[in-house]
């Protein structure tokens, strides 16, 4: 069926695509076309994982993960991780760094782990680790044992949520209509209004943002809502789906001491609520860092201590000799103690020196060091659904409806961005009227012939450079929203296009005909409402294969600034075989194709034809020329319509969609599996045993007070095999 309703596309697009390069792209664009809408959605499992795991199930969310998305319940989940070692190597595998070494460690239900440590330590390659984040290379290996709730199990086997350090929304939507649009894509089950609408008002009180609930988010261009603000917004969105585990990359980066305390404190509220919190944090103050329930200390990927926070850490390092002031920030000291002093050649070898001990010592006695907290309700609740170990994410809203929300939200965006349609507004007027007093009133004698061509050209050219940098300048941005969405399964990419296309008419059309409306009658061009509707439609078609264009090379490069120097470099090729410096028939036939997808040579085509065609000259000579159709026949645009070039470009703009899709499709982001190690470096979790004070005496010199009191501590037992017991941290050996 797929094959037949491809064939008769084809047979249909073949019928306007004439021949050569127009026909091929024709297929091509065909062809893509049934992919734009009947390929199917992001699939969440990555291409590593593996297919033939026994006892597979599907979640679709029904039953208790349906239940707890609709009513804000929280699936417990604990997750343990051994041996973590990451890697990266140079291009000839000569020079390998380690980024994590033998990361052992555990984050449960209920409570606030963060990962400390300097710039560099790893901090986020363990955040991104932890929540199958990591992009894949061909030179990182990444290798460890991942378990959830005691089952070796990915990332794909529970709900999380990844608080990134950028946030990044639609600036013109406000914060109610930004959750509200999420919750519609995320939890499509909640069919009814108002049970949505009391869904987002109570993550709007959760998450405490009811005060600026109807305020934009704005961007640099409109002022919006706060940094803070934002940050809780990110954790808003993300929250939707009531997720098991969050994640958040240093959330308190750009915020001042105040906003970062009230984001942190949200963070302690979800991890009270039943979630799994683990943030990773530079220097935090504090009265945050008092918020903390656990804390895993890192420098240069090693680990150096992982337990309980507050007062456990500042009597562990005062065991070696380092003790805190008092009235000092415990954060700040431990940052200090981990850190590398490059002031001098001195400090450098004698903080390396404290560090390697440090590192050394833990990896040693790692076997006494426990998460020291009770057995919580969430991890020996027995009525907690078992995970499987493969799940697939069914989406319950179709197509249509998607598409009519992405309709929606893209609309909003584009009406809305006053600043953006004022500028534009602005600079296709002023182009205009500079263009008419150049061309001013322009007459019918024989030097007028040219200066109509030049008028023509650099009219298509302002059209296509115009549109191509407005859209590779916000495109980039916008794709790293939707890779995100798309990565938690809100809508497939076909409805998204689709919408961008047409909510962007209205307001893509409207600068096109003021730039017309302005330039026609200064310069005098061929009188006729009719030829100048065919004017202003011709360079709005322009316009929109050259967003479309835009789009494909915002989806090509990583940033916007690598797209505003690939884009315009590219739309110079077709500038100059656009039809006016160089003739097509003069072409190289090397170079034969590129006039034939230049939408500047069909724009300046169509322009020319629609402006030439029926125009007498006054002529004095038999050599000069007299109508419209011998200046067109030195062009070598003789013989061709309107409707072709308009034909062309629409071919044009379905190639760059097309392309578009393929690119983003193509591009999604890879995300490294992580190995098991070798069987000789797993380490079995050793049992608890007392503290070895020899050992302990030998790395470093102990008080005998404090050496009496280790050696009188009873042995601890293991709790029974029935409990979830608490985690015992693995050293590296």
């Amino acid at each position: 069926m797929v094959g037949f309703g491809g064939k008769k596309v084809g047979q249909v697009m073949t019928g306007l695509g004439g021949n050569g390069v127009g026909r091929v792209l024709v297929a091509v664009a065909a062809a893509l076309l049934l992919r734009l809408f009947s390929g199917p959605g992001p699939a969440l499992l990555p291409d590593t994982e593996p297919e033939d795991r026994e006892d597979n199930e599907e979640f679709d969310g029904d039953g208790d993960a349906g239940e707890a998305a609709v009513l804000g319940k929280v699936l417990p989940v604990t997750i343990r991780w051994r041996n973590i070692t990451c890697s990266l190597s140079d291009k000839s595998s000569t020079l390998v760094r380690f980024l994590l070494q033998n990361v052992s460690g555990e984050a449960k239900p209920g409570r606030l782990l963060a990962i400390m440590g300097p710039s560099g330590s790893g901090k986020t390659t363990l955040l991104n680790v932890l929540s199958g984040q990591l992009t894949a290379s061909p030179r990182v290996h990444l290798s460890g044992l991942l378990e959830v709730n005691g089952k070796p199990s990915s990332n794909k086997a529970y709900k999380f949520a990844y608080v990134r350090q950028e946030d990044l929304f639609f600036s013109q939507l406000t914060v109610r209509e930004t959750l509200s649009l999420a919750a519609e894509l995320q939890l499509p089950e909640i069919s009814s209004v108002e049970e949505r609408d009391e869904y987002v008002n109570n993550l709007l009180f959760k998450l405490g943002l009811v005060n600026c609930a109807d305020s934009r988010v704005g961007d640099a261009k409109v002022r919006g809502i706060s940094g803070g603000e934002k940050k809780r917004l990110s954790l808003a969105c993300e929250l939707i789906a009531s997720p098991s585990v969050i994640f958040a990359d240093e959330p308190t980066t750009g915020l001042d001491a105040f906003q970062a305390e009230k984001v942190m404190e949200t963070l302690r509220q979800l991890a009270l609520d039943g979630h799994t919190v683990i943030c990773s944090i530079h220097q935090p103050r504090g009265s945050v860092y008092g918020k903390f329930d656990d804390i895993v200390l890192l420098t240069d990927g090693a680990l150096v201590y992982a337990g309980p926070a507050h007062e456990e850490p500042l009597k562990y390092f005062s065991k070696f000799g380092h003790h805190c002031p008092d009235h000092v920030n415990p954060a700040e000291f431990l940052a200090d103690l981990i850190s590398i002093d490059y002031s001098s050649a001195e400090g450098v070898s004698s903080s390396q020196k404290r560090i390697d001990g440090l590192v050394e010592s833990f990896s040693q006695q790692s076997s006494t060091i426990l998460y020291a907290t009770p057995i919580t309700k969430w991890e020996i609740s027995k009525s907690s659904p078992k995970f499987s170990k493969k799940i697939v994410i069914k989406r319950k809203g179709g197509w249509l409806r998607q598409f009519w929300l992405l309709l929606k939200r893209a609309w909003m965006q584009a009406s809305r961005d006053g600043p953006t349609n004022k500028v534009r507004a602005r600079m296709s007027i002023a182009s205009a009227i500079i263009f008419g007093s150049v061309f001013w009133r322009m007459s019918r004698s024989q030097t007028s012939i040219q200066d109509r061509m030049g008028l023509l050209q650099v009219t298509a050219i302002n059209t296509a450079m115009a549109a191509l940098t407005k859209t590779v300048g916000v495109f980039p941005k916008e794709r790293a929203i939707v890779e995100r969405e798309r990565a938690k399964g809100s809508y497939k990419l076909g409805p998204y296009l689709l919408s961008k296309l047409l909510a962007e008419i209205p307001v893509g059309a409207a600068f096109p005909l003021i730039f017309g409306a302005v330039l026609y009658p200064m310069a005098r061009l061929h009188p006729g409402l009719a030829r100048f509707g065919k004017f202003c439609g011709i360079v709005t078609v322009e316009s929109f294969a050259a967003s479309a264009m835009g789009l494909t090379v915002g989806a090509m490069v990583p940033t916007t600034e690598a797209a505003m120097a690939v884009g315009p470099s590219l739309m110079t090729v077709f500038l100059v075989f656009g039809g006016y410096y160089v003739n097509a028939d003069n072409t190289p036939i090397i170079f034969r194709w590129i006039p034939r997808v230049s939408l500047i040579r069909w724009a300046f085509q169509g322009l020319c034809i629609n402006e030439f065609s029926g125009l007498q000259f006054d002529h004095q000579n038999s050599f000069d020329i007299q109508s419209g159709e011998q200046a067109l026949e030195r062009l070598s645009f003789g013989g061709s319509s309107i409707k072709e070039t308009v034909i062309a470009q629409s071919r044009i703009l379905l190639f760059w969609y097309c392309t578009t899709y393929l690119l983003l499709e193509k591009n999604r982001p890879k995300y490294q599996r992580l190995e098991l190690p070798p069987p000789d470096q797993i380490q079995p979790e050793p049992q608890l045993e007392p503290l070895d004070t020899e050992l302990v005496q030998k790395n470093s010199p102990l008080e005998p007070s404090l050496l009496k009191q280790v050696e009188s501590n009873p042995k601890l037992e293991s709790p029974s095999i029935d409990q979830v017991r608490p985690f015992i941290l693995e050293g590296a050996k």
